[in-house]
């Protein structure tokens, strides 16, 4: 990426950018260089997340460059200048990179003293802004004493509109000026942004704050519909590009701030309802929220003063294999291993602050009791969330749609903190229900078309064939009959898939099959195979004899989309199953938890698949350099010691190496901690565990359901398969799987 000024004169290709012509100037971060046709070292590198600002001045004839408020010096001097001469801001890119503008239309983050942006700030009505919202602060401030008749100064965290006349017509001659200019997103973000962070200021917990639910109630009150809906995605935009850009300080004060304020607005229930209907998913990246950045610059981050004292184990023989001789520490290691535990201790409770915040958001938009002016907050997420979930899968090559991983992997984390929380407040009112210890999908989700799976392959093939090849099964077994509708010809899609099947089932091993009777080819999914490799239990048995059919009723199953799926299909209501429609006869009658858990449970587990895996396996490579830069060292310290006293040109060389090599070492062994507490954390990684127990459960109950087990999507199996190898191979050293409870059942 090169960034920076260029004339209507440059003419740009795929091989030339900015900086590449006479008349353009660039800075790029990624290479740490100028460029103007010739390139030199400078500035600092940047990172994602990192604000530059671009700096021209046509009176002196130069252009500098700022990273995150802090100058980097004069990038370059004597350029064209004159009558004719025009300069545009302009940014060359690669596949993959991505920019956001501000050219002035929203407040700077980094203002410089001497330049203007170029869009002007909104000056006159900044200035009305902000007196309107003095007039709204007297009003907030003082009350009336009707006994005495006389105005009254008031605690304004207590104050609370209470009908009071005067106040109101006051209010609403305030707000009749003011709620136009709060729909401008300079204003939101200068003015009433700032306004609400001052509230929470003051310290204590958000529920402290009553006030901030008190002006949602006057803005929902005294403004018009669209002002209100506008004020509110503007705010929530502002709040999400503040916590994304902000620079990572040791105490994480600011996600913090930001994190708060979010939770502030969405504790108001008619405000979070029209957010998680309208902006949450469908104008921002909300799961921006989740994630929490890691730092490539461990000195602004402040992570030398959190870890003073780093360290680095030496696990490798000299050829780069992993030691299994157990070598006794000195005492000087084992020190300065202790410091570096106490240090990532600390890091650790810093970062679980930000986390609890995080979760704290989820469990608002997970709420389902505030069933107050239609539909609750978790049936609203549960539809967005899925439609979140088709993106990501059915866009696995649209860079612009696509969830990042590193963001997937937190949210899943908090997603499943949350799920777990709600699950087991469950179990504490409905003891009759299993507590999430014993979680798992039962196999009528797969089948009975409540829950979309988009275009997602089965155990059994494409959902269509399935639907005519087993539809005999499903009215048999679990009583549900496809409606006519969904049961078309046989298209080419299905007979390219028997061919297929056929055929892969004829070339695959013998090992690779599933002991005891050939599978027949609707149950021809290559991961099958591997999954009889890594199960414990006996084959996929499709030979189940089938029980007797009370006297149940069949019920004709379509499939419904995210957009008609109201609460009751999914919770169930007057003997309507929702979610758990079509029960198999070998599936307990017990009761699991709420139906709308399940779902969620079933989203985190395709989220893992989705990339959280994939991330996961990526993150190790900062451990690997760890370990080659710990085997360089200690290379050059041998070779020092052994260095002949008459070389000092040799001598002096190995010194500079070393000092590069215990530099660099530092720089990582803080970045890696970092990492570990966010990503290869014991929490984490029991989640990783729990989920692992989760998908193998489900399994196992739809192994008993015999040739409806087709079903299943074949993510499951997968997410079975690299969870365990996650754990086994990518938070070693860190964790073990021995720390985990009931290790050897992961084994099995």
């Amino acid at each position: 990426m090169q960034i920076g000024w260029c004339t209507l004169n440059c003419r740009f290709n795929q091989e030339e950018g900015v900086g590449d012509t006479p008349d353009s100037y660039a800075y790029d971060g990624n290479r740490v260089r100028k460029w103007n046709v010739t390139t030199t070292n400078y500035g600092k590198s940047w990172a994602a997340g990192d604000i530059v600002s671009c700096l021209i001045d046509l009176d002196e004839g130069t252009i500098a460059f700022c990273l995150n408020g802090v100058s980097l010096g004069t990038a370059f001097d004597n350029i064209t200048k004159g009558a004719g001469m025009a300069y545009f801001p302009a940014i060359s890119l690669s596949f993959k990179e991505s920019v956001a503008f501000n050219f002035g239309s929203r407040p700077l983050r980094y203002p410089v003293e001497g330049y203007r942006p170029l869009q002007d700030p909104p000056s006159v009505d900044l200035l009305k802004a902000h007196k309107l919202l003095g007039y709204l602060k007297n009003v907030i401030h003082i009350g009336i004493d009707m006994l005495e008749g006389k105005l009254v100064e008031k605690d304004t965290s207590t104050w609370q509109l209470q009908g009071e006349p005067t106040v109101l017509i006051t209010l609403a001659h305030i707000f009749n000026r003011f709620a136009p200019l709060m729909c401008k997103v300079y204003l939101v973000e200068d003015v009433l942004m700032n306004f609400l962070l001052s509230i929470l200021e003051q310290g204590g917990a958000v529920e402290a704050h009553p006030l901030i639910q008190q002006l949602l109630d006057l803005m929902w009150l005294l403004m018009e519909d669209y002002e209100v809906h506008e004020c509110l995605k503007q705010l929530l935009m502002s709040l999400l590009r503040a916590y994304r850009f902000s620079p990572i300080i040791p105490d994480l004060g600011l996600q913090i701030h930001y994190l708060r304020l979010t939770i502030a607005v969405l504790k108001h229930e008619k405000s979070r309802k029209y957010l998680l209907n309208n902006v949450l998913f469908d104008v921002l990246r909300s799961v921006v929220f989740f994630y929490i950045k890691s730092p490539l610059r461990v000195e602004e981050a402040g992570l030398q003063e959190l870890i003073p004292t780093t360290w680095w184990p030496n696990r490798f023989t000299k050829e780069g294999k992993e030691s299994k001789e157990v070598k006794e520490e000195s005492a000087e290691e084992r020190l300065r291993r202790r410091a570096y535990d106490r240090g990532c201790q600390r890091l650790k409770k810093r970062i679980e602050v930000v986390e609890e915040l995080q979760v704290q958001i989820l469990k608002l938009l997970l709420n389902n009791k505030d069933r107050g002016g239609g539909e609750a907050s978790r049936y609203i997420f549960l539809n967005k969330f899925r439609k979140f979930l088709q993106e990501n899968a059915s866009n696995r090559g649209n860079l612009t749609v696509l969830c990042p991983p590193e963001y997937m992997v937190c949210f899943l984390h908090r997603l499943i903190s949350t799920l777990r929380c709600y699950w087991d407040g469950h179990k504490a009112k409905a003891p009759a229900a299993l507590s999430s210890e014993e979680a798992y999908i039962p196999p009528q989700l797969f089948y009975n078309g409540k829950v979309d799976y988009f275009d997602l392959q089965r155990l059994g093939g494409l959902l269509s064939h399935l639907k005519k090849t087993l539809k005999d099964d499903l009215a048999l077994k679990a009583n549900i009959l496809i409606d006519p509708a969904e049961l078309q010809a046989v298209t080419m899609d299905d007979l390219d898939e028997d061919e297929e099947s056929a055929t892969s089932t004829a070339q695959r091993p013998v090992a690779a099959l599933a002991i005891g009777p050939l599978p027949p080819s609707w149950l021809s999914s290559p991961t099958l195979g591997r999954a009889n490799r890594f199960l414990s239990t006996a084959a996929v048995s499709l030979m189940n004899p089938r029980r007797p059919l009370g006297t149940l009723e069949k019920m004709k199953a379509r499939t419904l989309s995210v957009e008609q799926r109201t609460e009751d299909d999914i919770e169930g209501s007057h003997g309507n199953e929702g979610l758990l429609l079509g029960r198999p006869p070998e599936e307990p009658e017990q009761s699991i938890t709420e139906n709308s858990l399940l779902e969620i449970l079933d989203g985190i587990v395709m989220m893992y698949n989705l990339s959280v895996h994939q991330q996961l396996g990526k993150m190790v490579g900062v451990s690997d350099d760890v370990n080659e830069y710990a085997l360089a060292l200690k290379d050059t310290e041998e070779k020092i010691s052994r260095c002949p006293k008459r070389r000092r040109d040799i001598y002096e060389e190995l010194v500079k190496s070393q000092k590069v090599f215990s530099e660099k070492l530092n720089h990582l062994s803080r970045r890696l901690a970092w990492i570990n507490v966010t990503i290869y954390s014991k929490e984490k990684m029991q989640d990783v565990y729990w989920l692992l127990r989760v998908c193998i459960r489900t399994i196992e109950h739809g192994d008993r359901t015999g040739s409806l087990f087709a079903f299943m999507p074949e993510f499951y199996l997968s997410v079975a398969m690299n969870s365990y190898s996650a754990l086994k191979n990518y938070f070693s050293p860190v964790h073990s799987m021995e720390e985990l409870p009931g290790e050897e059942g992961a084994h099995a």
